[in-house]
C-alpha cells in the first residue's frame, strides 16, 4: 500500500516472525545463547520468560535455526490439555505412529523413541509455548516426563516457554520439584533506546529502504516512549506510523504521526500533549483519512 512511496520492496513491520527480518538486541543475544547451550549441552529442563510482545516466539524460530539437523523439536503451542490429549499431540509432532490407549502406554513408546534417538545421538527437544497456562497436573506431568533418562544423559530436553506468570506459578510449594529441575532460566527484557531505533532502522533497509531518516530523530525517541521498547507494538506503531504519512502524503514520519497511531491504539491518553504544536488539531484525522482513502 505505501511501499512505492517510500521506495520499499517489501512491508518492514510485518507482526508474523520472519527470519528474514530478525533483529536481536543484547538481550535477545544472550538468551538466544542460553537457549542454544541448555539444548547442546543436554542440560534437561529450560525456561523462557517474558511479557506479551518481547520476542519470545521470535528467539524460539532462531534457536531452531541454530541446532544441528538431526535435532528433532516438538512446538505445542496449546497447553490447555488433559494428559491424553498432550501425549496425542506430541507424538504427532515426533511423528511417532505407535497407537497407544493409556497413558502408560504413551510413555513405554515414547522412551523407546527417545533411546532409539539417543544412540544414534541425535538430540530431541519439547518446546511448550504459553506455559503459564498449564494446570499444575500437565506441569507434573511434563516434569515426570524429565525422568526419562540413562544414567549418563536426558532423553529428552524439555523448554518451558511463557509469560511472567509463569515464574509466579513455579513458586509454588507442590511445584516445587519442578522448579528445581530448571537448570538454566532466562527471561527477556524489552529493548533499550538504542536497541528500538536500531530495530526500526535495521527492518526498514532489510525491506529495501536505502534513504535516510524515514523516522525523524524526534519520531524515534517518542516510538520508544510509547511502546516501551517491546517489539510487537512497534511493529504496529512503525506499521500505521507509514500509513499514516503515506495517507497525507509526507516523506518522512514525525512524533506527529506516532503520537496519533498510539493514541488511536490506547498507548496514549487521548489529551496527551506528547507531539510537536499542532497535534492536538490532528487528532482524529488517521481514521478519516483512512476511509476516505480506502472506504
Amino acid at each position: 500500500m505505501y511501499l512505492q512511496h517510500f521506495g520499499l520492496i517489501r512491508a518492514p513491520f510485518e507482526m508474523t516472525p520472519d527470519p528474514a527480518f530478525l533483529y536481536l538486541g543484547e538481550a535477545h543475544q544472550e538468551g538466544l545463547a542460553t537457549l542454544v547451550y541448555g539444548v547442546r549441552a543436554r542440560k534437561g529442563f529450560v525456561m523462557l520468560t517474558g511479557e506479551v510482545g518481547t520476542g519470545k516466539t521470535t528467539l524460539l524460530h532462531a534457536l531452531l535455526s541454530q541446532l544441528d539437523p538431526n535435532t528433532q523439536a516438538a512446538f505445542v503451542f496449546n497447553p490447555r490439555l488433559e494428559a491424553l490429549d498432550f501425549f496425542r499431540l506430541l507424538f504427532d509432532e515426533f511423528g511417532i505412529e505407535t497407537k497407544c490407549a493409556t497413558k502408560a502406554e504413551y510413555l513405554i513408546a515414547l522412551n523407546k523413541f527417545l533411546i532409539e534417538r539417543l544412540e544414534r545421538d541425535h538430540p530431541t527437544l519439547l518446546i511448550v509455548d504459553e506455559a503459564q497456562n498449564l494446570s499444575s497436573d500437565m506441569l507434573e506431568e511434563i516434569r515426570l516426563l524429565s525422568n526419562l533418562e540413562t544414567p549418563s544423559s536426558k532423553l529428552i530436553q524439555i523448554m518451558l516457554v511463557g509469560q511472567p506468570e509463569l515464574e509466579e506459578k513455579l513458586a509454588r510449594q507442590e511445584l516445587r520439584q519442578l522448579r528445581q529441575r530448571i537448570v538454566l532460566r532466562f527471561r527477556l527484557r524489552p529493548f533499550e533506546q538504542d536497541e528500538t531505533e536500531h530495530y526500526v532502522q535495521e527492518r526498514l533497509r532489510l525491506a529495501g529502504y536505502t534513504g535516510k531518516g524515514l523516522f525523524k530523530r524526534g519520531a524515534l525517541r517518542r516510538l520508544h516512549g510509547v511502546t516501551g521498547g517491546i517489539p510487537r507494538l512497534l511493529n504496529v506503531i512503525c506499521d500505521g506510523s507509514l500509513l499514516l504519512a503515506y495517507s497525507r502524503g509526507e516523506s518522512q514520519i514525525d512524533v506527529d504521526e506516532v503520537d496519533e497511531v498510539a493514541r488511536d491504539l490506547g498507548l496514549v491518553a487521548a489529551d496527551a500533549q506528547g507531539g510537536t504544536p499542532g497535534s492536538a488539531r490532528r487528532k482524529g484525522t488517521w481514521r478519516r483519512r483512512l476511509r476516505s482513502m480506502f472506504g
